[in-house]
């Protein structure tokens, strides 16, 4: 027995046998003399039905890319590349509704906390590793990763004006060309004007999608760590349950043993009065025979 034999075993099985299985485990190694391995299974947490949902899908096509799309999204916010971190941010959404999709049974509060994960994969090198091994035990957020809610927005470069005829002299300008130079400058200022438009339109429609996309996120990132503060009392509460049914069965076995004792004692104060009661019959027998002398 291994520890990764047994890791592979617990999170690739049935949640609800998570505890049982673990505490066997740990059991047998302590037996076989490996205190340590022991320690170490112990140690490892029942996952939540998110994480199981995501450990099933562990070396899925899905969660692979979505591993290395992260490292493809750092580059692009470094470079500043708009159209790359936009192409691939809707790669990525694309990923992450596919698996959505595929498991649509699951409550929303499930689904938000896979989707969380989901995002914690992109961001998080070690939570990638994680979902690839199969070993998650818990939602996962990437609350903490500013390249991917920092909302940027690339600002649209700048297409040159058009060039302008170069001005005459002023001895040599004519009503022709000076309407001329006056329909360019109009021409320019109302494709700069009509460029600076749509660029604000697109910065704000960036702008109100990076927003809600933020909100969600926090309201994942408050989900996950609450599903993370109750996976905390719960392994305590188990830890205390453990505890009260060891201490349950040392009474258990003392009450036992108090019981064969009581039983021991009564026989023994059953044969001591009979031995008195023939005592005190004899006794009696020989002042009667006293007596009579």
């Amino acid at each position: 027995m291994d520890f990764d034999e047994v890791a592979d075993e617990l999170y690739a099985g049935d949640p609800a046998e998570f505890v049982a299985v673990r505490n066997q485990r740990a059991k047998e190694a302590k037996a076989a003399g490996d205190a340590a391995l022991a320690e170490r299974i112990r140690a490892l947490r029942k996952p939540t039905l998110a994480a199981t949902i995501l450990n099933r899908r562990a070396g899925s096509p899905e969660l692979e890319e979505l591993a290395r799309l992260g490292e493809d999204l750092r580059k692009a916010h470094s470079a500043l590349a708009g159209a790359d971190l936009r192409k691939l941010t809707r790669r990525r959404q694309e990923l992450v509704n596919q698996v959505l999709q595929a498991e649509r049974s699951m409550s929303e509060p499930v689904a938000r906390e896979v989707e969380a994960t989901l995002e914690a994969i992109v961001a998080d090198p070690e939570v990638a590793a994680l979902a690839l091994a199969g070993r998650l035990s818990t939602g996962a957020d990437s609350a903490g990763d500013q390249w991917l809610t920092s909302g940027f927005i690339p600002r649209p470069k700048r297409e040159p004006a058009p060039e302008r005829e170069k001005p005459a002299t002023v001895s040599h300008l004519d009503d022709r060309r000076k309407a001329k130079r006056e329909a360019a400058d109009a021409a320019a200022s109302k494709a700069e004007q009509e460029r600076i438009a749509k660029a604000r339109e697109e910065a704000e429609r960036e702008h109100k999608r990076v927003a809600e996309f933020n909100r969600l996120r926090r309201e994942a990132a408050d989900l996950a760590k609450a599903c993370k503060q109750a996976e905390i009392d719960l392994a305590r509460a188990e830890r205390r349950a453990e505890k009260s049914t060891e201490k349950a069965n040392e009474l258990r076995r003392r009450l036992a043993d108090a019981e064969l004792e009581e039983e021991a004692a009564n026989g023994e104060t059953t044969a001591a009065q009979a031995t008195l009661d023939d005592l005190r019959s004899e006794a009696k027998r020989i002042d009667e025979a006293l007596e009579e002398f």
